[in-house]
């Protein structure tokens, strides 16, 4: 099974067009569709019943598919002020949902969304998303969310899960690391996946794919998983839902 997990068409302009390369890469590589995992998003600027639609047709085409395995809200608003996320995100939550029911869609979900986000939507909801792809690493585990996402049944989805680079010259993580035999970027990825968190690492090349894909043949012990649980906050980007602004 390959991931993939590619930017809504909209913004796509802003690091090249990510969709039709993945769409190219995709069939240049003759791996059978069912075999590959895309997920992308809607932007929280195409909320709304009509733009909802548009965002997922327009990924589906340029990819060059007709059905992705998962999709996600990216942030619950647009900006700090913005009074009326909720029944947008409410208009957006019932397209994805009889995308669902249709076929479209393998499974729905949103991201960086917080329990009062989530209390919100479900005033409208008929079905519960699926997954909540957050910021969390060592340094920022975000624990009343995940006990959170843990009684409802919704899995958390880490990115940014080596903390944007600031954990890897931790001195904690690189005695564990030269314990293990491992970089500390492995360590840190095991410590989620350890934790029952999926993963999302970023990777500048192909060595380090491998490397972020070397890390299931080892496990922490449960006091090294409690200690990095409990580390001081750090590596946290400070981009929190209800305070960023994309306009």
């Amino acid at each position: 099974m390959f991931l993939c997990t590619i930017f809504p068409s909209h913004i796509s302009y802003l690091i090249g067009d990510l969709q039709e390369a993945v769409g190219r890469a995709v069939k240049e590589s003759g791996v059978d569709r069912k075999e590959i995992f895309i997920a992308s998003k809607v932007w929280p600027s195409m909320f709304g019943t009509d733009l909802t639609r548009k965002s997922f047709e327009d990924s589906c085409k340029k990819i060059g598919t007709d059905y992705l395995d998962l999709f996600l809200i990216h942030w619950p608003k647009i900006n700090p002020d913005d009074a009326d996320w909720a029944n947008k995100a409410a208009a957006t939550w019932k397209v994805m949902e009889e995308l669902y029911e249709a076929g479209r869609i393998r499974a729905i979900g949103v991201s960086n969304f917080l329990p009062h986000h989530f209390e919100e939507l479900s005033k409208t909801a008929n079905i519960k998303p699926m997954v909540d792809q957050l910021e969390l690493h060592a340094g920022y585990m975000q624990e009343y969310t995940l006990r959170y996402l843990d009684k409802e049944g919704i899995l958390p989805q880490a990115w940014s899960p080596l903390g944007r680079g600031a954990l890897l010259s931790d001195e904690r993580i690189g005695e564990l690391a030269a314990k293990y035999n491992r970089t500390p970027a492995q360590v840190l990825l095991r410590f989620l996946l350890d934790r029952g968190i999926p993963v999302i690492p970023k990777a500048s090349s192909v060595s380090r794919m491998k490397e972020n894909m070397e890390v299931m043949d080892f496990c922490l012990t449960q006091e090294e998983i409690s200690y990095i649980s409990c580390m001081p906050q750090k590596g946290y980007s400070g981009e929190h839902p209800d305070e960023v602004s994309f306009g």
